[in-house]
């Protein structure tokens, strides 16, 4: 399906992401001199990482993002409120939070809606609220959405990648659901040019992956 696509730059769209457990202080320098070089929008790192990703990218075009409450969700609203405080102190300017997602199967709404809001009037920066799609029944995607959206949130993202990864079916929700009220940003096993561009054509207005650089490579062989 790529090859319908032939006017769709990729890099604008990639969270460069590097959250591997083991990632070093080489490991931000190298995401963040590719970010730039390529074009991505963003470099995704574990908090710890965030204030060198700051300083690296300082008065470069690409953001430094940051996950808060990752993978599970399930730190208490306080811990998830400092980390986002100290995240933005240390230079972090967009944060991906993984929502509690034992409150959205309890039908604990209203829990979920504070939690999020807190972090977002804390933040005054864009927040994407991780979703974890592929734990949830379409109607719950669509509830948790609109809970997001309602609390402040600028992006709704899919997945973190360690439940399975975006689809286009989810991506088509989503935007179903967010009307263009937000941005989406799908994450997860993206490894293909094509899996990117269909996410893109569904509505993704961001991709989150560590393959940012084999899809641009990927793109360039489809266009020649």
């Amino acid at each position: 399906m790529a090859a319908d696509y032939p006017d769709i730059d990729i890099a604008p769209y990639i969270d460069h992401a590097l959250l591997m457990p083991t990632a070093t202080s080489e490991h931000v320098k190298q995401w963040c001199e590719e970010a730039d070089r390529f074009g991505f929008a963003a470099v995704c790192v574990y908090p710890v990482h965030v204030k060198q990703a700051a300083e690296l990218l300082h008065g470069k075009n690409p953001k430094v993002c940051t996950v808060i409450g990752f993978p599970t969700g399930a730190t208490t609203s306080a811990a998830k409120l400092f980390e986002a405080q100290e995240a933005l102190e240390n230079g972090a300017a967009e944060l991906d939070v993984v929502i509690n997602l034992g409150w959205l199967k309890a039908g604990k709404t209203e829990e979920i809606h504070r939690e999020i809001a807190e972090i977002c009037e804390a933040a005054g920066q864009k927040v994407k609220v991780i979703l974890e799609t592929n734990l949830l029944t379409d109607t719950e995607k669509s509830v948790a959405a609109e809970i997001a959206m309602d609390a402040g949130a600028a992006f709704l993202k899919t997945c973190t990648g360690w439940n399975g990864g975006a689809t286009v079916a989810d991506v088509r929700l989503l935007k179903e659901v967010a009307r263009e009220r937000v941005g989406i940003k799908a994450s997860g096993g993206i490894r293909t040019a094509s899996q990117a561009l269909d996410l893109i054509v569904a509505g993704a207005t961001r991709l989150g992956t560590s393959r940012g650089i084999d899809l641009i490579r990927q793109r360039d062989t489809l266009e020649s």
